[in-house]
C-alpha cells in the first residue's frame, strides 16, 4: 500500500485575538485573552506574521483549493486595509491555487467600503445574530451595555446591497432557544440560506474562580464518564439553555425546514447528521470521532489545537 500523502487541515486565524467592540453577556472570550496574553497590549497581527501565515499555510495544503477563515474577537476592527493586504499576499503566494476567504463578524462595523471589498474579493461572511430584536438584544450588547440589533441589521443590509454571500451564526441561549419557529422564520425572511445554531454551554464558576474575577468556570473532569443532563444543567451558567430546550429547538426548526425548505436552506446540524447517517462521516469536528484538523492561530502566531482550547 503506497504511503499516504499529507492530509489537508484547517486553520482558524484570529488576527485581532479576542478583541471586540461588543461585550456580549455570554462571551467567554472577554476574560480569556487578558489571562492568556496579559502583557500584549492591543492584539493585532503584524505584517510579518500575516505574510508568514499566508505563505506557509498555502504551501502546506496538498490540494488545489486553500480556504482561509478569519475570526476574532471582531476581525473588522482591523480595517479593510488589513484584509486587502492579506488578499495581495494570497495572490503572491497562491499562484495556480484556488484561494477562498471566510470572515466571521458581528456586522456592526460593516459599511459600503467593506461591502465593496467583500463582494469584489468574493468573501463568504458569517453574520452573528441571535434572531429578532427581543431575542438578540438582551445578551448581545456593546461595551456600554447598549443593544446592537439595529447595527447588525444595518450590516446585513450592506451585505445584501453589495450581493455579498453570507450565512448566519446563532447562539442558542435561554431566551431564544424557546422560540424555534420565530428564530427560523426571522433568519429565513432575511435571506439566510445557511444557518448555524451553536448551543451556549458555559459553566458556573467555582469560588476560587470568582475570586479571580472570572464569570465562567473551567471544565471539570467527570472521571471520563458522561455527565447527565440534570447534573450538567445545575453546573451551567444562567444564560445557557437547558439541554432539553436545545433539542426541542432543533426539532421545532426541523419540522419547519423539512416541509418546504429542503434543498433551499441548509442547516448545519441537519447536514452533519445526514452525512453521518449516510456513512460519509461527520464533516464538523465536534461530531467526529477524533479531532485535530482544525487549528487556531492567534494574532502573534501562536498555534493551538482548537479555538476552544486557546
Amino acid at each position: 500500500m503506497p504511503p499516504r500523502g499529507p492530509a489537508p487541515f484547517h486553520v482558524l486565524a484570529k488576527p485581532i485575538g479576542a478583541r471586540c467592540n461588543l461585550e456580549c453577556r455570554y462571551c467567554f472570550y472577554l476574560e480569556k485573552e487578558p489571562a492568556l496574553y496579559p502583557d500584549a497590549g492591543v492584539p493585532r497581527m503584524s505584517e510579518a506574521t500575516l505574510e508568514r501565515f499566508v505563505r506557509d499555510y498555502i504551501a502546506a495544503q496538498p490540494g488545489d483549493e486553500v480556504a482561509f477563515a478569519w475570526q476574532g474577537g471582531e476581525p473588522t476592527l482591523l480595517g479593510v486595509g488589513f484584509f486587502e493586504r492579506a488578499v495581495e499576499l494570497q495572490r503572491q503566494y497562491g499562484a495556480g491555487r484556488r484561494v477562498t476567504n471566510a470572515l466571521q463578524t458581528n456586522g456592526t462595523l460593516l459599511d459600503d467600503r467593506w461591502g465593496e471589498f467583500l463582494a469584489r474579493e468574493k468573501f463568504l461572511v458569517g453574520l452573528s445574530i441571535d434572531g429578532p430584536r427581543q431575542l438578540h438584544d438582551p445578551y448581545r450588547v456593546d461595551r456600554g451595555g447598549r443593544p446592537t440589533w439595529e447595527k447588525v441589521m444595518e450590516g446585513l443590509r450592506v451585505l445584501k446591497r453589495h450581493a455579498v454571500q453570507f450565512n448566519t451564526l446563532t447562539v442558542l441561549h435561554r431566551r431564544n432557544a424557546r422560540h424555534p419557529i420565530e428564530v427560523y422564520e426571522f433568519l429565513r425572511e432575511h435571506g439566510s440560506g445557511f444557518m448555524q445554531f451553536i448551543p451556549l454551554v458555559e459553566r458556573r464558576p467555582e469560588p476560587a474562580e470568582v475570586a479571580r474575577g472570572l464569570d465562567y468556570g473551567a471544565p471539570r473532569s467527570a472521571g471520563g464518564a458522561l455527565v447527565s443532563p440534570e447534573r450538567l444543567e445545575k453546573a451551567m451558567a444562567s444564560e445557557c439553555a437547558p439541554p432539553g430546550a436545545v433539542g426541542d429547538f432543533l426539532v421545532g426548526v426541523f419540522d419547519q425546514w423539512v416541509k418546504r425548505d429542503v434543498g433551499r436552506i441548509f442547516v448545519q446540524t441537519f447536514d452533519v447528521a445526514l452525512s453521518a447517517w449516510m456513512g460519509l462521516g461527520a464533516p464538523l469536528c465536534i461530531f467526529q470521532e477524533t479531532c485535530g484538523r482544525a487549528l487556531a492561530l492567534e494574532h502573534n502566531g501562536d498555534v493551538y489545537a482548537c479555538d476552544h482550547f486557546v
